[in-house]
């Protein structure tokens, strides 16, 4: 494919491969190198070994991870990432009489989804005593589990993100529980974290150390978006909550008694005890200088996670009756937006202050609510991820009124302004983009304005490994999840917005469009950015962004 720049013609477009959806593939092959060195200790040469595995069949390699003192593993899928293999690497320096060829593979475990695999990463893994720590995607539980030797060990209704360190005693890793799944039960009777596990559910994602009994020990204590470095008796834990503008960092040390000396601690009855040293790294980052005012909520039949986002004290709206509605969503597969990290709504109260009720719902398909959730969007991704925006706007009236149940008065700061209903808009970015445009083409009633940002609008012009993961390799399916037949029936105020640079989502999609609008003899508005990317890399392009989508929407809803 071809990223031109139109501004400047005398440049040569650029040309890259790109595997695109219902075409052929990448040619994936992956290489063994060793560094050879003489008697001498002095560099030699570097020997080269293709690995070998069956590539027709498995087109994809999805992680490779190499353990001290073992094999390397692969992870190799088949193009429509229904099944993989978990492969050993032969590492024998040369081969011999009964032994396997240097770079051949051994099967250690296959996986199948009539849908699709998810992938965990940081899996597949050896512990350092050889044993072998994979993911499951796990239906009858409903939950993305972990397995070692092809036991399950990590409870029910905890949902597996990623692994970040794994010992012979443990493993240590991010998860977001799903409450009403949840199905363990700690040794003491209590919950993972002492009886306070609210908020600890799909939108926090909490660092944890799994036992290979299923015993769950909390690392992180505050609902937030964590991650963590492990290594030895050092354990450094990073992200973010609610309650900083700051990203937080802290640096954890458990000190064990050295054999024949005194134990840091002693508890009580004469046996060692374990001490743990915690200290917070300081962080001189820049703030904002506000908190998003955000509540929380749960919508509709199904209980979506929402962030309602209302003007701040300070905004001439906020303490306004009623205010039109702007839906601010992702709302695709393998991303979240309803997340307890507060830079996630810093942009939403810049909008919410502008006159807005923002509300951003995290429909079907996104993560962290298990597998079954996910694959609700398994080849229908255009119905399903609409029907659950129309869903969050019918509930919210309802949901607003609770929550301003026994706030003081109309004036009071924390009662957030009724939504209006009739005057509701939709802004979003990529997938976002895909959704809003959608909105105003086949949700028009619910939705009367929308500006679609980089939205994918043809899926057969994205790539393989994403697309063909969700719509398969039906090309029936491709034309139902297309929103460009839809463009005749456009009867809503639409702004197009696509970078020229845009080799991810290429601006051929709001071309496309475009011409389809056009040739329908419907208006619309196309703001083509030259230079920018499939993110807004220019800082004065950002800003001047967002004013003409607010002005673009006030015009569009009369206000």
């Amino acid at each position: 494919w071809y990223i031109s720049d139109p501004a400047n013609p005398q440049t040569p477009a650029s040309g890259r491969r790109y595997a695109r959806a219902l075409t052929s593939n990448a040619d994936v092959r992956l290489t063994l190198a060793e560094l050879a060195y003489d008697g001498h200790d002095e560099y030699a040469g570097l020997g080269i070994q293709q690995i070998s595995w069956n590539r027709k069949d498995y087109e994809y390699v999805a992680a490779v991870h190499w353990s001290a003192g073992h094999e390397p593993l692969l992870l190799v899928q088949n193009r429509r990432q229904t099944r993989d293999q978990v492969l050993s690497v032969h590492l024998g320096s040369e081969a011999s009489a009964g032994s396997a060829p240097v770079g051949s593979t051994t099967v250690l475990e296959e996986h199948a989804n009539d849908q699709w695999l998810d992938i965990i990463q940081g899996t597949p893994a050896f512990t350092p005593d050889g044993r072998l720590v994979c993911a499951l995607n796990d239906m009858d539980a409903d939950t993305n589990r972990l397995t070692v030797d092809g036991r399950p060990f990590t409870p029910a209704g905890w949902q597996v993100r990623e692994v970040l360190d794994v010992t012979d005693e443990d493993v240590l890793a991010v998860v977001q529980r799903t409450p009403e799944l949840d199905g363990y039960e700690a040794p003491d009777g209590l919950s993972p974290w002492r009886g306070n596990a609210d908020g600890h559910d799909a939108r926090s994602f909490d660092v944890v150390s799994f036992d290979y009994d299923g015993n769950v020990l909390p690392m992180t204590a505050r609902p937030g978006s964590w991650s963590a470095s492990r290594r030895g008796e050092g354990l450094v834990v990073s992200g973010r909550d609610m309650d900083s503008a700051k990203s937080v960092m802290s640096h954890s040390f458990t000190m064990r008694p050295v054999d024949g000396g005194a134990a840091p601690e002693n508890d009580g009855d004469g046996s060692a005890a374990m001490s743990t040293l915690v200290c917070p790294i300081d962080n001189h980052a820049a703030e904002p200088g506000f908190a998003p005012n955000v509540r929380f909520a749960r919508l509709g039949e199904h209980r979506l996670y929402t962030a309602i986002i209302a003007p701040s004290a300070d905004s001439p709206y906020a303490k306004a009756d009623k205010l039109p509605v702007l839906l601010k969503p992702y709302g695709g597969p393998g991303f979240q937006q309803v997340v307890f990290n507060q830079a996630y709504y810093w942009d939403a109260q810049w909008w919410a202050d502008q006159g807005f009720l923002v509300v951003t719902a995290d429909g079907r398909g996104t993560t962290g609510r298990g597998p079954r959730w996910d694959r609700e969007i398994f080849e229908n991704m255009k119905d399903v991820t609409l029907a659950d925006q129309v869903e969050a706007v019918h509930a919210l009236a309802q949901t607003v009124e609770e929550l301003n149940r026994g706030t003081a008065q109309d004036g009071d700061a924390s009662r957030i302004p009724a939504p209006d209903l009739d005057k509701v808009c939709m802004i979003g970015w990529s997938y976002g983009g895909f959704l809003s445009a959608l909105a105003v083409l086949d949700a028009p009633d619910v939705v009367k304005a929308a500006c679609a940002g980089a939205p994918p609008t043809d899926w057969t012009l994205y790539d393989t490994h994403y697309t063909e993961r969700y719509l398969g390799l039906d090309p029936a399916a491709y034309e139902r999840n297309s929103i460009i037949a839809d463009a005749p029936k456009l009867a809503r105020p639409l702004m197009l917005i696509h970078g020229f640079a845009d080799d991810n989502v290429t601006i051929a999609h709001s071309l496309r469009l475009s011409q389809a609008l056009m040739a329908a003899g419907r208006p619309h508005t196309f703001l083509p950015l030259t230079g920018i990317t499939h993110m807004t890399n220019d800082p004065v392009v950002a800003e001047n962004l967002l004013t003409l989508q607010r002005d673009f929407l006030r015009d569009a809803l009369d206000l």
